[in-house]
């Protein structure tokens, strides 16, 4: 009876393989000696989508990607790690407008690019990641790096999809595209098994198909009968369209506010004296344009506080931003506006807003339009849609509003205030280094407009945010409220490419640089020169300093004064050291900028003491 089972399964079986067979055979075609290969079309749908760079660590389950690509003028950028390949399609996909490309390689190529992608998502960026995959004949059977990618990204981008079939891999990637910037941007990721990739023949050959039709006995014609009918249904028909002109992206879309909320907000506003205006990362998100949304909050006129990608909207010098007050501005509106701006642990979870305000929270994220709203704060409105072209349509629907005379003024002299406060503080001496605020001062009195910022680091990094003033829209660039370190490497390279006519400045920690200083390397090898200032303290200072208060030990937080100058040095850039026999600090930025514009990347390794500047910064 099992025998009479089993004979009834295998007829089957191979019934429906008849099927698939034959409906392969004469309904689908098929060039089992063409040299082409799904690198091409994938690299097609990059080039129709705009894309300009390909950034990999490279692997043998994408080369076919990654030839086609550069033979599409694709720009191909090999790092010496893949989270670096993904901060850098991070950086391009928040500078561009459009999407930001990755392509690694299967299993630890991958998992590699976890931190990354999860700081992507929570930044709001819109990457594509192309993974390699182990092939589909051998999935689960042991293959080399063949793991379950899907389970380990699902939960972090916003779609993911593993290409099953040539025919679908064009449509697949205009989906995952299109998902990546509507709505929320974030990542996406496909995956694509090696046999999918590599030609006809190669992969035939690879997987032991005999050519000869009359080799072997019965059990080998059929075993050879079943892998040419699941490589034909892999291949068939799937280069028809190869070399024919592609459709246009998709369109993307975004949450637009009615003209309901539109009045509501107006209405509100109309109403208050005191109003604040918090602007974050999502009101630098396309559609709106920069400049537009900068003349609106220009025309608004009321007080103006930039975080994460909005810093630098209005320029490094402007009436209604402010820097240094935003505590006290928060306890005293009648008003504040949360445009894009979440309420987390960058606002103390609201603990400090006007209990009396009304709040105007708009998001396109509907999970962070009331953050936290539970505890400290309550929104008199929310509104899910893009916030940029909010912010314009509330601005053109208040001609001549004003808020009240002497607000703005009371809160420019608190600015002010913490201003002289911050360079007294540089003019102190501290022990055996140099003072990290005046380092910072003197960059900021010495940085060119067409400057690009990137923030890399813990207590250094957190002392030039306070100094520091972007000169332009999208001119800085931090990782957000991951808070991840490493971001330095990967962000200052797409940066650089996107930006080529602009002096990317790398500000680091010490620790922070330890993750990506290998990308020296590769600033030289592509030749994209940029400037890193490294505040070397030997210390992880942020943890060590309430570490220390607290716990009364700096266990794990010492480092070394190393002689980080050399090691840019070995990698083809330019390294100095600045310590307190540095005569003039401004001579040595000046060097660094003409070497940087000559082609050549430098390190500045500045060796810094500690203060108390930012006791009590660590956030938990």
């Amino acid at each position: 009876m099992l025998f009479i089972f089993i004979i009834l399964l295998l007829i089957i079986f191979f019934f429906f393989y008849w099927i698939g067979y034959f409906h392969v055979i004469f309904s689908k075609k098929i060039d089992r000696n063409s040299d082409r290969h799904a690198g091409e079309i994938v690299a097609n749908v990059l080039k129709a989508h705009g894309v300009k760079f390909l950034f990999t660590l490279t692997g043998g389950h994408i080369s076919p990607i990654l030839v086609a690509s550069e033979r599409k003028g694709i720009r191909v950028v090999d790092v010496r790690h893949e989270a670096t390949a993904v901060f850098a399609a991070d950086a391009v996909g928040r500078l561009s407008g459009g999407i930001g490309v990755a392509a690694v390689t299967a299993g630890p190529g991958v998992t590699n690019t976890i931190t990354a992608l999860k700081n992507a998502q929570m930044a709001e960026s819109p990457v594509l990641l192309i993974g390699g995959a182990a092939a589909t004949f051998l999935k689960g059977r042991g293959a080399l790096q063949d793991i379950d990618q899907m389970a380990l990204l699902r939960p972090i981008c916003k779609f993911t999809a593993t290409a099953r079939r040539i025919q679908n891999i064009r449509p697949l990637l205009y989906k995952a595209i299109q998902v990546a910037q509507s709505d929320t941007p974030g990542p996406v990721f496909v995956e694509f098994p090696i046999d999918l990739l590599y030609p006809y023949r190669n992969v035939a050959q690879e997987i032991g198909l005999s050519s000869g039709a009359g080799a072997g006995g019965i059990m080998k014609k059929l075993i050879n009968f079943y892998l040419q009918t699941r490589l034909d249904c892999l291949f068939a028909n799937g280069f028809d369209d190869l070399g024919t002109q592609l459709p246009l992206p998709w369109p993307v879309s975004f949450p637009l506010a009615s003209s309901k909320q539109m009045q509501r907000c107006m209405k509100l506003i109309s109403r208050c004296k005191k109003p604040v205006l918090l602007l974050g990362s999502q009101s630098v998100t396309i559609p709106t344009a920069v400049d537009d949304l900068r003349r609106a909050v220009e025309t608004f006129g009321v007080p103006t506080f930039l975080g994460g990608m909005s810093r630098g909207l209005l320029g490094s010098k402007s009436s209604i931003q402010f820097r240094h007050c935003r505590k006290d501005a928060l306890k005293e509106a009648d008003c504040i506006i949360l445009a894009g701006t979440v309420c987390d642990f960058r606002l103390s979870y609201g603990r400090s807003f006007n209990k009396k305000a009304k709040i105007i929270s708009i998001n396109r994220d509907a999970s962070q339009l009331k953050k936290n709203s539970d505890l400290f704060w309550s929104a008199a409105i929310t509104v899910q849609a893009d916030v940029a072209s909010s912010i314009v349509r509330i601005v053109e629907g208040l001609p001549g509003y004003k808020c009240e005379h002497g607000w703005i003024e009371s809160l420019r002299q608190k600015d002010i205030f913490k201003e002289n406060e911050i360079r007294e503080r540089g003019r102190q001496a501290t022990e055996q280094h140099l003072n990290p605020i005046k380092i910072l001062m003197e960059l900021e009195d010495f940085l060119p407009e067409k400057s690009i910022l990137v923030a890399d680091g813990g207590d250094f990094v957190g002392t030039a945010a306070y100094i520091l003033r972007p000169r332009a829209p999208l001119t800085w660039l931090d990782p957000g409220a991951f808070g991840t370190l490493g971001v330095g490497g990967g962000f200052a390279l797409g940066a650089k490419l996107c930006r080529p006519d602009h002096d990317v400045w790398i500000i680091y920690g010490d620790g922070s640089l330890g993750f990506s200083v290998a990308e020296f390397d590769t600033f030289t090898r592509h030749k994209t020169p940029v400037i890193a200032l490294v505040g070397n303290d030997a210390c992880w200072s942020q943890i060590a300093r309430d570490q220390q208060r607290i716990l009364q030990a700096p266990t794990a937080c010492n480092l070394a004064f190393c002689k980080y100058e050399l090691v840019c040095n070995g990698f083809g850039g330019k390294g100095f050291q600045i310590n307190r026999d540095s005569q003039n600090i401004s001579i040595i930025f000046d060097e660094a900028i003409r070497n940087s514009r000559r082609g050549t990347s430098v390190l500045l390794n500045c060796f810094i003491g500690k203060t108390d500047f930012r006791d009590g910064s660590i956030s938990v």
